[in-house]
Parts: C-alpha cells; sequence; structure tokens
C-alpha cells in the first residue's frame, strides 16, 4: 500500500526538485558571462541562450504543474 501526499509535501518536494533547475541555470548563465568576460563571446552566449531554455523550461513546469492564471 502506498502512501499518499498531501498538497503541502507535495508542494514541498516539487519546490526542491525545481530549485535545482534555477541553480543549474543560473550556474550556466554566470559561467557564460565568465567566457564572455575571459573573451571567448560567442560560446559564453551560447552558455547563455542555454541556460535561458533551462529557465524557460523551469517557467513551463511551474505554470504547467501549479496551473498559474494571470
Amino acid at each position: 500500500m502506498k502512501k499518499r501526499l498531501t498538497p503541502t509535501e507535495e508542494f514541498e518536494i516539487m519546490k526542491l526538485v525545481l530549485d535545482k533547475f534555477l541553480w543549474v541555470g543560473i550556474g550556466i548563465m554566470a559561467f557564460g558571462l565568465y567566457k564572455i568576460f575571459v573573451g571567448t563571446s560567442l560560446s559564453g552566449f551560447s552558455l547563455i541562450v542555454t541556460g535561458a531554455i533551462i529557465l524557460v523550461i523551469f517557467l513551463i513546469l511551474m505554470v504547467k504543474e501549479y496551473e498559474i492564471i494571470k
């Protein structure tokens, strides 16, 4: 028999998982900014775009999972 999670417990677990997406996205973008400062702007720009894509995926997951409506 499986234990069911309450909505609060489910939200807390989802926050932990999505928080990792946020840190990875920001970390990749920060590394891209570092690469731009060092001098390889094209590879740095591509890393910033990759980080932005990860953050957009984070946004889509949040809206889809919790039905956030404006």
